[in-house]
């Protein structure tokens, strides 16, 4: 071979190889033949898992397997689906799939998520494991037990599927990840074994800890300072890859990284726990580390329950070798899909049936009580209480004109009363319901337990801060019970959060506000173990005016003995007990007819959350010469009795409340009826916080501003009685004789009650009043009075 031949052999070869991303051996060390031959491409048999190389081959080289080629693996499995023929079945199996699955109304189920993906310029696209399994098995078998390789794969498939429908999008993203959801199986971190090792796995736990986002390598670029020539490498996420020769003039360097032309991801480590409720009684509870890339950074915070399912790695620790002595690795999961507990309620969860659905309930008039009477229907009577909760669970609207001056929206409760009237059983039933909601007590609570800690990191040895409940209940509820065992000094910290709804921070160098847009729910015992009617509100708690004043609803429970709701009480508890039991047998009948106006728990979870993220309702066109002759009328009797204080907060309280009220309803307008029961709600509060000897004087001077069902029913009697005079008449003149007997449409009656601002009609319907007269035709929709 002359020299010329032999020059153009040498750049075909060069060429070849800088197109296969292969690295010679000039720029490795002498040691390093084993890390080359383990990451030179190897063709027909074995592909580059980073895809540095165009995995479209040619067809006439390996032609595709069948199905029944495709299960018979040879040898291990991760090798077996790298080779050529296995890998382009893959592919062309999982692009049918994407292709072609269709939902029962042979709708595009992965056509349609394509599409909100690229609205949303994201790069994740979720595939339902089970939809895999049912359409491809040997598919979801490969997946299961070589993710790593697979995975991959399934990414390149994706991007070119998006790109056939938008030919563009690669210069929005570089790449689209395939996130696997509904794993079948689920495991605890305590349980993973040897055996999970490279395998796709799915656990749940609560995240603890989470580190600052990092960029990491994952190819890196070179440049030649003495001729120029940039080449670009793999890195590996063991090692660091350092060159030795220039590819094109031999030199051995110097070397520079151009940051322009190398590649980088998001990286972040989470510390994941067992969930409490989880660990067996006497363990303390497991944690494993938790890695995200991409776009998963920021997906989860500290004190977020969540679901990984993601790759079981082990990785070389040399600490753990030089204290054990032998070679141990440790163990972590890289993040494929993370859900979160409270996203199972989210709005963006909501399908169009949920959403129909919900629309169709709130058109029934007496949703409110429907609403309240399903609050913690194992927990008889409260109504006060329950009206309270479901106010606490909708809130007001948050204002924040022209950005100077913030208007909280969220409703603050304080349950106050006799030990053994469920206070701690309501506040677990709002943690269960609520779509966010952060548990504690006052006695294992502290002020930066409540607020924000700041902490130095394990790993990097900085300051950081860290959010206590307040933050972490964020558009939320944070629940405190057993709120008098508080430290002064605790409760004072959160004086800002219950108001401002923001905690400042000013420690070792770290200044900043953080955000607590939360409603809080607080309980708490009387000084003298029972609630002593005798005296003042203020002078059964020891809590001081300040942080009374920013509660905007005060429910005082006692435990009195009457021998009717003894009795009654007593019947719900044991029947309920009865129910519960596992081999009970309930009467369908009879649970039918109790359970008619309550509304399914999961139903009404979803109404919450449907309401909050979509109505905001306004105020216009109320009776505001009502509310300020309440306001001073309360103002007057407060600094008389000595009660609780009575400030600008209780006006601002019932503005609130009139718009949770409103969003019940789904309406995006507060009328007078939502201002006239949160002057109600007020009242009572206001009422019950006094003493026995003022309570009946209080009542009397109030009576007239207290919304009861009962006021309106003398008016619709009133107005019933002239629509049927009105039909009488006008059938006397034209036929000329006297009805017996009066029929008319029910839509007269609700128009006409509508003048009055009275839209809820059906506990007039239902009362003997009503029924001494008339009687309603539920099917035609009509009334008709009684023969005379």
């Amino acid at each position: 071979m002359d020299r010329d031949t032999r020059r153009i052999a040498e750049e075909k070869m060069r060429r070849r190889d800088r197109q296969a991303g292969r690295t010679p051996a000039a720029f490795l060390d002498d040691d390093d033949d084993d890390f080359m031959d383990e990451h030179m491409p190897v063709r027909r048999r074995k592909k580059d898992p980073y895809g540095m190389d165009d995995l479209d081959l040619d067809d006439d080289e390996v032609a595709p397997l069948d199905q029944e080629g495709l299960r018979d693996v040879k040898g291990a499995l991760s090798d077996y689906v790298l080779m050529e023929a296995p890998q382009k079945t893959i592919r062309n199996e999982f692009h049918r799939f994407l292709t072609s699955f269709v939902n029962e109304n042979g709708v595009s189920i992965y056509g349609e998520k394509i599409k909100a993906m690229c609205e949303a310029e994201s790069q994740s696209l979720e595939v339902d494991y089970a939809h895999l399994c049912a359409t491809n098995a040997t598919l979801a078998f490969f997946l299961a037990n070589a993710p790593s390789q697979i995975l991959p794969v399934f990414n390149r498939v994706a991007m070119e599927v998006v790109k056939s429908g938008f030919e563009d999008y690669d210069e929005i993203v570089n790449e689209v990840y395939v996130r696997i959801a509904n794993m079948p199986s689920a495991d605890t971190l305590r349980d993973l074994r040897q055996t999970h090792l490279n395998t796709l796995i799915r656990v749940h736990g609560v995240v603890t800890r989470r580190t600052a986002v990092y960029p990491q390598l994952m190819k890196i670029a070179y440049e030649c300072l003495k001729c120029g020539q940039v080449q670009v490498f793999i890195q590996d996420s063991e090692r660091e890859i350092k060159i030795q020769k220039c590819r094109e003039c031999q030199s051995r360097g110097p070397f520079n990284i151009k940051s322009e032309n190398s590649v980088y991801r998001n990286y972040q480590r989470l510390t994941l726990q067992e969930s409490p409720g989880s660990v067996p009684a006497g363990r303390l509870p497991r944690y494993r580390d938790v890695i995200i890339l991409a776009d998963l950074v920021d997906c989860a915070r500290p004190g977020e329950e969540i679901e990984v399912t993601g790759i079981y790695l082990n990785n070389f620790d040399i600490s753990l070798n030089v204290s054990n002595g032998f070679p141990v690795f440790k163990t972590i999961i890289e993040a494929n899909h993370i859900s979160k507990k409270a996203d199972a309620y989210s709005s963006f969860r909501l399908s169009e049936d949920d959403q129909r659905e919900i629309r169709k309930l709130a058109q029934d008039d007496r949703i409110r009580k429907r609403i309240i009477k399903s609050i913690a229907p194992s927990i008889y009577g409260h109504n006060d209480i329950k009206t309270a909760l479901a106010l606490a669970m909708f809130g007001g609207v948050f204002k924040n004109p022209q950005g100077k001056h913030r208007l909280r929206g969220d409703i603050n409760v304080l349950l106050l009363g006799d030990p053994g009237t469920a206070k701690s059983q309501f506040l677990k039933y709002v943690e269960k319901t609520s779509h966010r909601a952060i548990y504690a007590t006052g006695q294992g609570a502290s002020a930066v337990g409540l607020t924000a800690a700041v902490q130095k990191d394990p790993v990097t040895r900085e300051w950081t801060l860290e959010g206590g409940a307040l933050v972490m209940a964020d558009k939320g509820v944070c629940l405190i019970d057993e709120f008098d065992k508080m430290n002064d000094k605790d409760r004072t910290s959160i004086h800002e959060a219950m108001e401002q709804q923001s905690i400042s921070v000013s420690k070792a160098g770290i200044i900043t506000t953080l955000q607590a847009r939360c409603a809080v729910i607080a309980a708490a015992n009387p000084i003298f173990g029972k609630y002593n009617s005798q005296v003042t509100f203020s002078q059964n708690v020891e809590l001081t005016e300040p942080i009374l004043s920013r509660f905007d609803i005060l429910c005082v429970v006692r435990d009195t003995a009457d021998p009717i709701d003894d009795e009654q009480l007593a019947r719900f508890v044991i029947n309920s007990h009865m129910k519960s039991h596992p081999n009970a047998i309930v009467d369908e009948d009879e649970n039918m007819q109790q359970d008619e106006d309550l509304i399914p728990q999961d139903l009404l979870r979803k109404y919450i959350v449907y309401a909050r993220d979509h109505v905001r309702p306004s105020i216009h066109g109320i009776d505001s010469e009502k509310l300020e002759k309440l306001y001073s009328e309360l103002r007057r009797e407060s600094m008389i009795g000595a009660s609780i204080p009575i400030t600008v907060r209780y006006l601002e309280s019932m503005v609130r409340m009139a718009e949770a009220f409103a969003r019940m309803h789904l309406r995006d307008t507060v009328r007078q009826d939502d201002i006239d029961h949160a002057i109600s709600v007020t009242i009572q509060s206001f009422i019950s916080a006094q003493k026995h000897s003022v309570k009946k004087q209080l009542q009397k001077v109030f009576e007239k501003y207290i919304t009861k069902d009962e006021d309106h029913f003398e008016l619709l009697n009133h107005v019933l009685s002239e629509i049927e005079r009105d039909h009488i008449r006008y059938n006397y003149y034209q036929r000329d004789e006297m009805m017996t007997r009066v029929e008319f449409d029910m839509e007269e009656l609700e128009l006409r009650a509508r003048e009055l601002n009275i839209h809820d009609l059906e506990p007039y319907l239902e009362s003997a009043l009503f029924q001494r007269s008339f009687m309603v035709d539920r099917e035609r929709k009509k009334i008709l009075s009684r023969s005379q």
